[in-house]
Formats: C-alpha cells, sequence, structure tokens
C-alpha cells in the first residue's frame, strides 16, 4: 500500500466531515429550557412602564437636536 492508496481525496474529506457535522448536529442537547406560564394579569400587562425619571431627562435634554 502506498502513500497514494492512503490519501484521502477532497470529496471523500468532504463526505467524512459532512457525516460528522450531521451526527453532531441530531446528538446535541437541547439548549431551550422549559417554558414558563406567564404570572402577570391582564391588568399588569396593560399599565404603563414608561417613567421619566432623572436619568432619562438628562439624556433627552443632552441628546436634542438644534433647532431649524
Amino acid at each position: 500500500m502506498t502513500n497514494k492508496d492512503k490519501a484521502v481525496g477532497r470529496r471523500e474529506f468532504l463526505r467524512k466531515v459532512g457525516a460528522g457535522a450531521g451526527l453532531a448536529a441530531t446528538s446535541a442537547v437541547p439548549l431551550a429550557g422549559v417554558a414558563k406560564a406567564d404570572t402577570e394579569t391582564n391588568d399588569e400587562k396593560r399599565k404603563s412602564r414608561y417613567q421619566e425619571s432623572d436619568h432619562v431627562k438628562t439624556y433627552y435634554r443632552v441628546n436634542r437636536y438644534p433647532a431649524k
């Protein structure tokens, strides 16, 4: 057997790499966690969450565009 007989061709190499990637993808552990139920009531979902605090006011003041 010569080195040429032992050498893996480009196409054969790509077949083996592709098969290995497919096996790795199918045997991977699912990363998604368990879904949890929503704990907010409908009233809590509809309430206003925006608060114009001091740091928000500062942001608006600092980032104003010049008037035309």
